[in-house]
């Protein structure tokens, strides 16, 4: 991408591969190259490897290599702009009768000729505006691939060298050619213009990625700690885990941490998308390069450095760009085959046209051909669209692992939706506790909160909150025993306490009344889960809890069945109140009394009928679910993105955002798809219409920097995409 060359997909041609071990790719042009003869730089603690010093260069400084380029650019437009003038003149003075060799503004010199003035003009272009293509060829030959700066060099330097030896040496050639016959021009209008067409790829290129730079932007330089009881300010990336840490209004937060005293409002949108700040008090998280909104608050940090919650952002973006999709790979292989066999075309037409005895038209036609078969709009085909569309999911929080997360999700068929804390909030409350014998209701929530105490389960934290609202102690349990799946059992007070699933209650031989049956399809035809209590062997109350649906749940789904996909809730739920809960939202398929472990089967289960499934979930309980599905959708994983499976991240909490991200892939994928068509279109029916001697080089070369433009221009119609699915 650099000034430097093959701007991407012209890796392999005719490269001896090999161990992949040993090869790595250029993150600015794609070029593939044994890490042996590459040069190196770290960043982040990682290796990256260049081809050139031109790629290097642009990797360090973007800016300075834009600038070095855009002066190539000038060099080469001006040369040619003066060309242009001298056209002119000369055409007015033919007109008015003079002859081309006495126009001349030196007299005195009768050698200084028309073709001396072209070779003036023209060299500095060749050269120094056509360095780039040099240098890349040279790297091309030394990896021994040929890549698109090879076409480019070739093309231009037989043009120039051919008219140079016109001009200086004509009694070498074996006819006579008259000096108005040169080709200078045509190598310098091609790389004035395949100059000018990367640099506005580079300028659109710049813009595209603006989503890692804007991220990048929201690192503060600096933070205020306390040491020694005194506050002082130190670069941000020198606060230590444990440190604690001074944000005034106005003012980023430096790295993650927890709120220990003050409160406050911070804007997250940056990293979200959330537009709403969020409130902070003592014992809130806070992640770095957020914006302090109203109050002064000091905090703990707890991340910092590349572990915080932004660099992990920037790192997963970055390498979702760099990424490849199958498609490309399909696309590179192709390119390996396709520059050999152009040269050679070239050469076999070269030699058509010279048998024919038109020399003049046998060169035209020469590096017409290596021109317009240039690749160059193949090889960013897929990286224009790549960057386009993971950046504009990063601006909205929907994190996008790369090219093949969404090849997948263009087939995708199923989205599987975990019930707790996806579809639902995930902060179940108690809706009725019910005695069946005199004990009172107190009693027997004070039983189920002393079994439930030490529990991790959303239902059992649940009950625990609801007892100690009552103000009602809690009395302490022995020989607590968890059931995966079912429920607990534990000793209170000398009692044996049971409290789950009506399963487990049948397992452990408790009879189960027909009055006591009916409850509970009563309550769980509400949507509520229903949990027996026992006692000693005896049923004494039912206490059930509701999870309520977060309120976009049912956008989203109508949503996913417009983009005609179809839904299953999946849930460890009893089957009724998990159909109660379908029903509220418009789900058609539901598979409940699943246990924790068998989720992944279950997902392994529908992929086997050949569909291909999105598993919707949190990151940490349903991860293997996550990563068994073709895609792995991890919700409202907030700061903490390196623990999650998921293929795509949403980092807000809210379930219309798995819409967006499949309409996103989706769209991204169209886009590729549609630019890898117009750029093997373009070359293929270029390329025998200048064998055939149809097509002049320098519109061939017009031809080929308008095909890599429309390519970017395509891709950056994605910034326009609407995601919202209202």
């Amino acid at each position: 991408m650099a000034g430097n060359h093959s701007h991407h997909g012209h890796r392999h041609g005719l490269a001896v591969v090999p161990n992949p071990g040993e090869m790595a790719k250029d993150p600015i042009c794609g070029m593939v190259i044994p890490k042996a003869t590459a040069l190196k730089t770290e960043r982040g603690g990682r290796t990256y490897y260049f081809c050139s010093q031109t790629c290097l260069n642009t990797f360090l400084d973007p800016e300075r290599e834009l600038k070095s380029m855009r002066s190539r650019v000038g060099i080469a437009l001006a040369g040619v702009l003066l060309l242009a003038i001298m056209r002119a003149a000369a055409f007015i003075g033919l007109a008015a009768g003079v002859t081309l060799v006495t126009w001349v503004p030196i007299p005195a010199l009768p050698w200084f000729t028309w073709g001396v003035w072209l070779f003036i003009l023209t060299t500095p272009v060749q050269f120094i505006g056509g360095w780039s293509f040099y240098v890349g060829s040279w790297n091309a030959i030394r990896t021994r691939s040929i890549n698109m700066d090879f076409l480019i060099a070739l093309g231009t330097t037989v043009a120039y060298l051919y008219s140079v030896v016109v001009v200086f040496f004509p009694n070498i050639l074996p006819v006579r050619v008259a000096e108005r016959e040169v080709y200078f021009e045509v190598s310098a209008i091609i790389i004035a213009f395949v100059l000018l067409g990367k640099y506005m790829e580079e300028i659109i290129k710049k813009n595209s990625s603006a989503a890692v730079r804007k991220l990048l932007d929201l690192k503060p330089a600096t933070a205020k700690v306390v040491r020694d009881d005194r506050e002082i300010e130190i670069p941000a990336e020198y606060v230590m885990v444990g440190e604690t840490v001074v944000v005034r209004p106005g003012e980023k937060i430096p790295t993650d941490g927890v709120v220990l005293e003050g409160s406050s409002s911070v804007d997250e949108s940056m990293l979200t998308g959330e537009s709403i700040p969020v409130e902070k008090a003592p014992g809130a998280e806070v992640i770095g390069g957020t914006l302090n909104r109203t109050g002064l608050f000091r905090f703990r940090a707890t991340r910092v450095g590349s572990e915080t919650a932004l660099a992990q952002i920037i790192k997963f973006v970055e390498a979702a760009q760099g990424s490849s999709a199958q498609v490309q790979r399909l696309a590179d292989k192709v390119t390996g085959y396709f520059v050999p066999a152009v040269v050679l075309i070239a050469v076999l037409a070269f030699i058509g046209w010279l048998i024919a005895g038109n020399f003049p038209q046998a060169l035209l036609a020469f590096i017409a051909v290596l021109i317009i078969s240039c690749p160059c709009a193949l090889g960013v085909a897929t990286p224009a669209a790549l960057m386009v569309g993971v950046g504009k999911g990063a601006e909205n929080g929907i994190l996008i692992r790369g090219g093949e997360v969404l090849e997948r999700a263009e087939r995708l068929s199923t989205v599987i939706f975990d019930k707790t804390g996806t579809l639902t909030r995930g902060q179940p409350s108690v809706t009725d506790v019910i005695p069946l014998t005199e004990r009172p209701e107190e009693e027997i929530l004070r039983l189920a909160a002393a079994v439930e105490i030490g529990s991790e389960h959303p239902l059992g934290e649940a009950i625990v909150r609801a007892a100690k609202h009552q103000m009602l102690d809690i009395p302490k349990v022995n020989n607590f025993e968890a059931i995966p799946g079912h429920g607990i059992r534990g000793q209170v007070n000398g009692d044996r306490i049971l409290l789950g699933n009506r399963r487990l209650f049948q397992e452990q031989g408790y009879p189960i009344e027909k009055p006591t049956e009916d409850r509970l399809t009563l309550l769980e035809s509400d949507g509520k889960t229903a949990m027996l209590v026992g006692c000693n062997g005896l049923l004494v109350g039912i206490v059930a809890v509701a999870d309520t649906l977060k309120p976009e749940a049912q956008e989203a789904i109508a949503a996913l069945r417009r983009e005609r996909v179809k839904v299953i809730l999946l849930t460890g739920d009893n089957r009724r109140t998990a159909e109660a809960i379908a029903r509220q939202l418009g789900i058609e398929r539901v598979i409940a009394e699943v246990l924790p472990g068998d989720k992944a089967q279950v997902v392994k289960d529908i992929q086997r009928r050949g569909e291909a499934v999105a598993m919707v979930g949190d990151g940490v309980n349903d991860a293997p679910a996550l990563a068994t599905a073709d895609i792995g959708i991890a919700i409202g994983s907030g700061a903490d993105v390196a623990k999650e499976t998921g293929g795509i991240i949403l980092v807000k909490n809210d379930v219309r955002d798995v819409v967006a991200a499949i309409r996103l892939s989706r769209a991204t994928m169209v886009k590729i798809k549609q630019n890898l068509f117009w750029a093997f279109i373009y070359n293929t029916i270029g390329l025998p219409i200048a064998a055939l001697g149809f097509l002049n080089p320098i519109i061939a070369a017009a031809a080929m920097a308008l095909s890599s433009l429309s390519v970017i221009v395509n891709s950056s119609l994605l910034k326009g995409l609407k995601l919202s699915t209202s």
